[in-house]
């Protein structure tokens, strides 16, 4: 009897070590498999000074302080939205605000600056704005015109120009650029990748000091090709190249993740590529691949977690923002809808990820605003 007391002892022994086991297991796939929650905070930023208004807000990045800086396109504000500028003055309220805007965490305008300066021309429809590794500030835009991308320092300082405004030479040229759109500095080589995804169809890259070129590529990591494509139809095979326009971009936005993968936002093709820093390709995923117009894939940026498990994406198509787990690509979630009031969008266009995990939008078109989206946690 003793030793059947025994054995019935170890018999629970070894169902609770198990059932421990079990449950800590599952405790730790349920916090894994958790989706990121975030609601918006209706009070930032804070109101502007100076009676500055802002038109479409077409770029933002976070820098090394979590201080928030936008790109704005003074030139798309109605004259009605800048009476108090007019000759004479219409109305009491507004004037532009100078295009690039740097917030604190508070939302308070810490500084603002831009235009036309000594030594480079100012694009004409402004696009895209990224932050390196040195607090340095990276633009570009997309009017016809606008071939070319700026350095500066966070003071406005000059640094370096690659392309030159007014001329462009095809997808496979390696020193003039098409329209492009966004970038990413590579901390380790300290080079820059390039969106380079209006008129032109690839990623290129270049020397982040000297603006020298390195490589650049298409589709799956092939060379590009600039023939026309056609509309894109959903139900055909996926295409074998970017897809773009003179009006739309299919290389809309670039980012590289911390593990050295090189993420390209095709947004009239509705999918996500993924490649080596080498232009080698490694996947793809698709984000809504029903959707016509203007695409889904707007730009991309990692969560704040030392693994960046999951890829945020803006679609100022379906105005949402898509949660994608970036292992696989997979669509897990989304917030937003199109509208007008506070958590919901017109045509959002970029968003960036501070250091506490909360996400910064940016509206264009009749939008024009920026968001903050509070990381609920997870």
């Amino acid at each position: 009897m003793k030793h059947v007391h025994h054995r019935c002892w170890i018999a629970v022994l070894v169902v609770l070590v198990v059932s421990v086991a079990t449950w800590t297991a599952c405790e730790k796939m349920t916090i894994a498999d958790k989706i990121p929650e975030f609601k918006v905070d209706p009070y930032w930023p804070k109101p502007l000074p100076n009676n500055w208004i802002i038109g479409q807000v077409s770029g933002i990045a976070i820098d090394s302080k979590d201080h928030i800086w936008i790109l704005h396109r003074p030139g798309s504000l109605d004259p009605d939205e800048i009476a108090a500028a007019m000759d004479p003055p219409v109305a009491q309220c507004c004037i532009a605000a100078p295009p690039i805007i740097e917030f604190d965490k508070a939302g308070n305008v810490v500084q603002a600056w831009g235009g036309t300066g000594q030594g480079y021309k100012w694009p004409t429809r402004e696009h895209g704005l990224f932050i390196d590794h040195e607090d340095n500030i990276w633009i570009a835009g997309i009017d016809t015109s606008d071939h070319h991308v700026l350095k500066f320092r966070p003071d406005g300082t000059f640094l370096l120009q690659i392309g030159v405004p007014g001329k462009t030479g095809g997808s496979n040229d390696t020193k003039l650029l098409g329209r492009p759109a966004e970038f990413d500095v590579d901390p380790i080589a300290n080079e820059l990748y390039i969106a380079d995804g209006y008129l032109n169809r690839r990623i290129v890259v270049f020397d982040a000091n000297t603006g020298e070129y390195k490589r650049h590529w298409g589709a799956y990591g092939n060379r590009p090709d600039d023939a026309p494509l056609g509309p894109y139809d959903p139900s055909l095979p996926p295409s074998k190249h970017f897809r773009t326009g003179l009006e739309n971009s299919a290389i809309h936005a670039v980012r590289v993740s911390k593990d050295g993968l090189v993420y390209a936002c095709d947004r009239e093709n509705d999918r996500i590529q993924v490649f080596q820093r080498d232009g080698t390709f490694v996947k793809e995923g698709f984000v809504a691949k029903s959707t016509l117009g203007n695409g889904t894939v707007w730009d991309v940026d990692f969560s704040h977690d030392p693994e960046q498990t999951f890829l945020y994406i803006p679609d100022g198509t379906n105005q949402v923002v898509w949660i994608l787990r970036r292992a696989n690509l997979e669509v897990v979630g989304s917030f937003g809808r199109s509208g007008r009031n506070a958590g919901q969008f017109h045509w959002v266009h970029n968003l960036a990820v501070d250091s506490k995990g909360n996400i910064y939008t940016t509206e264009v078109q009749h939008g024009k605003r920026v968001q903050k989206f509070v990381y609920q946690g997870k």
